[in-house]
């Protein structure tokens, strides 16, 4: 009976999965900024939506084509607050990723699998955010972030620019996100996948693909 070579590489996305998830974090800052969640909504769909262009903003912010002052711009200016007034569009994304927090469990999942001899890689796009790599450094044997090389998720060329710089195969390598488009491109190139809800499901997906890992259940 053929079996499947072990997994060696777990590669992760940065916001939702390491973090606290997207949604939870939308919905502070639309409350504390007093915008109408229903206008945020209306110009993700448009921008970055199943049936959206490759050249939105958002797609350009990914890439580094566009600025994050511009993009706030841009985006202040589709925003609906609840009072009627403008929104503010200095720091506006500044102000959206403030409320997002470092996911202690998952923090420590990616600690016990460095432990375990597991190579780590990080594969984010970015929303021209800040990236706390103090933290985040030691954790990870590379880090590829959209806006730094180009390239975004769900292009294939940005896998397979992480399994080059991981020095790792397709099939010995598990990538973990929290979009699906992400999690079905990973897996047209022969990648494992597990797509992110929480901690404690990812965990059990992980020791079950690893089952060499020592890793600490997360509390109920």
């Amino acid at each position: 009976m053929r079996t499947e070579p072990a997994i060696t590489t777990v590669v992760f996305d940065y916001g939702g999965v390491l973090t606290t998830p997207g949604r939870t974090a939308v919905e502070s800052w639309a409350r504390a900024e007093g915008i109408r969640s229903e206008s945020f909504s209306a110009v993700l769909r448009e921008w970055v939506g199943r049936n959206a262009p490759d050249d939105t903003p958002i797609h350009l912010l990914e890439t580094g084509e566009l600025s994050l002052a511009e993009f706030d711009g841009m985006l202040a200016e589709r925003l609906l607050r609840v009072d009627g007034r403008r929104v503010v569009a200095e720091g506006l994304l500044a102000r959206l990723f403030s409320f997002m927090e470092p996911d202690e469990e998952m923090m420590r999942l990616v600690t016990a699998l460095r432990d375990s001899g597991t190579r780590t890689g990080l594969l984010s796009n970015s929303w021209g955010n800040s990236y706390p790599w103090q933290r985040l450094g030691p954790l990870f044997d590379q880090a590829i972030v959209s806006g730094e090389v180009g390239l975004r998720k769900p292009d294939p060329r940005i896998y397979h620019l992480a399994l080059r710089r991981l020095d790792t195969p397709p099939e010995r390598t598990l990538f973990v996100d929290d979009v699906r488009a992400n999690i079905a491109a990973a897996e047209e190139i022969g990648m494992h996948t597990i797509l992110h809800q929480d901690a404690k499901r990812t965990r059990t997906r992980l020791t079950e693909l690893i089952p060499d890992l020592d890793a600490p259940d997360p509390q109920e």
